[in-house]
C-alpha cells in the first residue's frame, strides 16, 4: 500500500510539475503512514535529487557556468564567511551548544544537511544535534521552496535575480534548485551554478573544523554529486550536444527533482520535531530573517 500511495504521489507531482506539492505530499504520507527507514523514499531521496543535479549541468555549457559565477564569486565567498560567523555569534548568544550551533553555521552558510553531515564527523557532533540541526534547515529549506516563489512574483524579480537570491539565501541544494524551478529555466540554471560556488566551500569548512577541533577522521572529499555536475557541465562545453539531447537531460532533471522533492518530504520525523529545544530554533530562524532581505539587497544592487 505504502508503494501504491507513493507511486501515485510521485506521479502526481510530476505530472502537475510543482516542486512545492511534491514537498508537500512527501510530508502528508509521512504524517499519515508510518514509513519506515528501509523504505526507498528514505534510502534514496536525496541521491534521487543529486542525479537531478548532475543532469541539469549536463545541459548546461562551462560557458554559462563562467558567465554567471563572474559577477557573483565575491558575493557569495563574503556571504559564506559572513554566515557562518554571524550564526556561531548569535548562539553564543543565545548559549546554544558549541557544536550544534557550529553544525547550523555550516548548514546555513554552505549547503544545508549536505555540509552538516559533511561536518559531523569532522567536529565530533552527537547524533542528537546532527538531528537537531538538519531538522531545523530541512523545516526551513521547506518553507523557502513554498514561499520565496510567492515573494519573487511580488517584487518581480527576474530570473536570473531570482536564482542568485535563492542560491544565497536558501540553505540546501535541492531546495534551491526547487524554489527556482517554479521559476522558470534560467532562474534554476543561475540558481544551480552559483549553488555549487557555495558548496565548493565545503572543502576548506571541513578540513578547517578537523584542525580547529583536533579530528583525525578521513572524509574530506567534496560530494559526489558536485564533481559529477562540474564535470557533466565540462562535458558539454567539449562536446556539445544536440537541443534534443538537451531538452532530455531537463526532463530527466525535471522528474529527479521532483521525486526526490517528494522522497525528502517522507522523510520528517515528528518525533525529532518534538524533541527539538527553542533555542537552536530561534538561533536558525534570526539568522535568517537576516540573511533573507540582506542577500536581497545584494541581488538587486549587482
Amino acid at each position: 500500500m505504502l508503494y501504491l500511495s507513493s507511486s501515485i504521489f510521485i506521479l502526481i507531482s510530476i505530472w502537475i510539475g510543482n516542486a512545492a506539492l511534491a514537498l508537500f505530499l512527501g510530508i502528508i504520507l509521512a504524517i499519515y503512514k508510518e514509513v519506515p527507514q528501509t523504505f526507498f523514499t528514505k534510502k534514496y531521496g536525496s541521491k534521487i535529487l543529486q542525479t537531478g543535479i548532475v543532469f541539469l549541468g549536463g545541459s548546461l555549457s562551462l560557458d554559462t557556468f563562467l558567465e554567471i559565477n563572474s559577477s557573483y564569486f565575491l558575493v557569495i565567498s563574503l556571504y559564506v564567511i559572513s554566515a557562518f560567523l554571524l550564526v556561531i555569534l548569535i548562539g553564543r548568544v543565545l548559549g546554544v551548544s558549541t557544536k550544534l550551533a557550529y553544525l547550523l553555521s555550516s548548514g546555513t552558510a554552505i549547503c544545508g544537511g549536505t555540509a552538516i553531515a559533511a561536518v559531523g564527523p569532522a567536529i565530533k557532533a552527537k547524533p542528537e544535534d546532527l538531528t537537531t540541526a538538519i531538522t531545523i534547515v530541512f523545516l526551513l529549506n521547506a518553507l523557502a521552496v513554498i514561499f520565496f516563489p510567492i515573494v519573487g512574483d511580488f517584487f518581480n524579480l527576474s530570473e536570473q535575480e531570482f536564482g542568485a537570491w535563492a542560491a544565497l539565501a536558501i540553505h540546501d541544494t535541492a531546495s534551491v534548485i526547487g524554489a527556482a524551478s517554479m521559476m522558470g529555466e534560467e532562474a534554476m540554471e543561475v540558481a544551480a551554478t552559483l549553488k555549487v560556488t557555495r558548496t565548493l566551500w565545503i572543502i576548506p569548512l571541513v578540513v578547517g573544523s578537523a584542525w580547529y577541533f583536533r579530528n583525525k577522521s578521513e572524509g574530506f572529499g567534496l560530494p559526489l554529486f558536485v564533481i559529477f555536475f562540474l564535470f557533466a557541465t565540462i562535458l558539454n562545453s567539449l562536446t556539445s550536444p544536440s537541443s534534443d539531447l538537451i531538452a532530455i537531460l531537463k526532463i530527466i532533471n525535471q522528474v529527479c527533482l521532483l521525486t526526490g522533492l517528494f522522497c525528502i518530504g517522507t522523510q520528517i520525523n515528528i518525533e525529532s520535531l518534538k524533541s527539538i529545544s527553542l533555542r537552536p530554533v530561534l538561533l536558525a530562524v534570526s539568522v535568517w530573517v537576516i540573511i533573507i532581505p540582506t542577500s536581497f539587497w545584494l541581488v538587486s544592487v549587482i
